[in-house]
């Protein structure tokens, strides 16, 4: 069962309805049913079920599931709707998978901390529940847990670099849901170092990085999710940072967004109406789903990484580029989109194969990386590495 029916929800729903072996039926829910019926129609396929439902109501939810009886549940809704969709999990015992962490409506803040804190009931109740398996948290956590495993006795520096090139014509749009999307780069940042977190303004720590086969973008320090498990899960990483890309433009118009409070996420009365600023912003802002069209460049993400192997120092890039027209060729969706939902069918098949279990609640590299990274590439997201050369972002 998918929940979502947004360009990453449309995504995995397509990537499923490509491995029928594994996904023999699959339901496709949203709060707007009419989104869902125009993926399926896209996909054409006859394993594809569509429902509506509120994601924000467990009652609903939990009808939903026990009408299906799914053996697990995708959220790819909003992470708002973490907790209320882990609620009707559990009641129905219902495995669970989602690609971004919770983080409540009225606070422009995401950690584990709620996720984690369902780990003994998601254990009593025989059932799991994995968090973040999109590219970012997701693919991230695999590339570190497989470079922990084969080329590193101890990581000591992890940069997670984040760069999309692209270019898709619009004056100003967001690449997945704006009101997210914005949320997460106005927040503070803050980066992993010596122990403690280390806090930082929005935007001020920035650099230039070379990215492969797209060369120099300037990267601006963000707090990411991942950073909060990996640092958890490898204790001997001494610092762990977060970089993404931005256009001058971009910054520029944020940075006025932001002056006359369009990105606020604090209720206003409007004609007698609470309207949330940055609410109202998302709803004129471009679909993310509807950039695909057009849209040109790659992304490039990964994990620079030093440690130590065999008592040396070693270095490890480790990174996958996607082609923004290539996905819109294949099906339709932008390359952000497809970094996220490619991963979450393919942590869904992990899952559902029992390459993955176990009973609580995981983050991605809590488990075996290889049978991921073996077949990661075939649905079309293949990776590179470099070995023992220097790291691009210590340039």
């Amino acid at each position: 069962m998918i929940i979502g029916a947004g360009g990453v929800g449309a995504v995995v729903a397509h990537k499923c309805a490509s491995v029928p072996e594994v996904f023999s039926e699959i339901v496709l829910a949203s709060r707007t049913k009419s989104k869902c019926d125009k993926i399926a129609a896209e996909i054409g396929s006859k394993n594809i079920i569509t429902e509506q439902v509120d994601a924000d109501n467990v009652a609903e939810t939990v009808a939903l599931i026990r009408k299906h009886n799914p053996d697990l549940l995708i959220n790819v809704a909003l992470p708002y709707q973490d907790l209320p969709l882990m609620d009707a999990c559990l009641e129905t015992r219902t495995n669970y998978m989602d690609t971004a962490n919770y983080e409540p409506k009225d606070v422009a803040k995401f950690e584990y901390k709620w996720q984690w804190a369902y780990q003994d009931r998601f254990k009593e109740a025989g059932i799991m529940a994995l968090l973040g398996c999109g590219f970012d948290p997701g693919q991230t956590g695999i590339y570190t847990a497989y470079a922990a495993k084969h080329h590193f006795d101890e990581i000591h520096y992890l940069d997670i670099v984040d760069c999309n090139a692209g270019d898709h014509g619009k004056a100003f749009a967001t690449n997945f849901n704006p009101e997210i999307n914005i949320r997460e780069i106005t927040q503070r940042g803050k980066y992993w170092e010596n122990g403690a977190w280390v806090e930082i303004d929005p935007m001020s720590i920035h650099k230039s990085v070379e990215y492969p086969s797209i060369g120099e973008r300037e990267s601006y320090l963000l707090y990411h999710e991942e950073l909060e498990s990996l640092t958890k899960n490898y204790p001997t990483i001494k610092r762990a940072r977060f970089w993404m890309t931005f256009g001058q433009k971009y910054i520029t118009v944020l940075n006025v967004l932001q002056e006359v409070g369009m990105t606020s996420i604090k209720p206003i009365k409007y004609q007698g109406i609470d309207i949330v600023p940055l609410q109202f912003l998302k709803a004129v802002l471009p679909e993310p789903s509807s950039l695909g069209g057009g849209y040109k460049g790659q992304t490039s993400i990964g994990c620079q990484i030093r440690g130590i192997k065999d008592g040396k120092e070693r270095t490890y890039y480790i990174w996958n580029n996607c082609d923004h027209a290539e996905c819109y060729k294949e099906i339709g969706a932008q390359a952000v989109s497809y970094t996220t939902g490619v991963p979450a069918m393919l942590g869904a098949k992990m899952i559902l194969t029992g390459k993955w279990n176990g009973k609580g609640v995981f983050n991605v590299e809590d488990f075996d990386p290889d049978p991921f990274m073996a077949e990661i590439g075939k649905y079309g997201l293949p990776w590179h590495e470099e070995i023992d050369k220097p790291l691009p972002i210590e340039k």
